[in-house]
């Protein structure tokens, strides 16, 4: 279960330190993290840990509370050079630096299917109000 993201327009050393903050968590309480994080790289890696979810829900069957977040694999991506030109008709190099981020996830060990047990309780308490039967009765005076 995994997603990947290429040629990223933000530098491998900024990435990584918003990576840091969501390593080895759940995957939900990572993107609660990164909604609240001001940084530039924090948008592109919440959707691309939602899309690993995704990934994971729709492929896997895998449930979204139940996963977290194994590794996040941030690999500096292709170098665009540009120049500055400076006085005496010179130019210095400028490094446009692109990243590419593998988000791996995993379930829970803890974590176990148990779907039907949970659709026949519900089934119960709706039943249950309807079969009680409304009987008055009659106080003595």
């Amino acid at each position: 279960m995994k997603a990947i993201l290429s040629n990223i327009r933000i530098a491998p050393k900024k990435f990584n330190l918003v990576a840091a903050l969501v390593r080895n968590k759940k995957a939900v309480d990572a993107i609660d993290i990164l909604k609240f994080t001001p940084k530039k790289s924090a948008r592109p890696l919440r959707k691309l840990i939602e899309s690993a979810v995704a990934n994971a829900e729709n492929n896997f069957k895998q449930k979204k509370v139940d996963l977290y977040i194994k590794e996040i694999i941030v690999n500096g991506g292709p170098t665009l050079k540009r120049n500055m030109p400076i006085s005496r008709g010179r130019a210095n190099p400028i490094l446009k630096r692109t990243s590419n981020i593998i988000v791996k996830l995993d379930v829970l060990k803890g974590a176990t299917k148990k779907e039907e047990p949970a659709k026949k309780e519900t089934e119960e308490k709706t039943e249950t109000p309807a079969k009680k039967k409304v009987t008055k009765s009659k106080s003595k005076k």
